[in-house]
């Protein structure tokens, strides 16, 4: 396990911060899994996973990466607003909306109170 040391974990979670910025959210997903199986904790390169997989679209397992930024971090209101994108985007309104208003709730941001209030009852 040679490349296994904190060095080569930060180096690669940049390198997939590029990689997405370079909008290859596959490549990215590569580079992540070997920092989250080392450092399974790491709730930064957990966010930027599920980012990726929402940009392949790979909806249940970015679903399931932002629930579980969630768990430990019940307050980020990003991960609330990814979530409900995702949830927008694999067609569940209902869950979408629930997270956007989170978000809005948690952080006034605008583009978060203006997807929280998409389809005022």
């Amino acid at each position: 396990m040679s490349n296994s040391n904190p060095e080569t974990h930060v180096i690669d979670f940049r390198a997939a911060e590029q990689l997405l910025a370079a909008r290859d959210p596959r490549g990215a997903v590569k580079l992540l899994d070997s920092v989250i199986a080392a450092h399974p904790e790491n709730t930064a390169a957990r966010l930027l996973r599920a980012r990726a997989f929402f940009l392949s679209a790979q909806l249940r397992p970015a679903e399931l990466e932002f629930e579980l930024v969630l768990e430990r971090e019940p307050d980020n209101a990003f991960a609330h607003f990814a979530l409900a994108r995702t949830f927008e985007r694999a067609g569940k309104p209902e869950q979408a909306k629930r997270h956007f208003r989170l978000a809005a709730a948690l952080d006034p941001n605008p583009e978060y109170l203006k997807a929280a209030r998409f389809d005022t009852e």
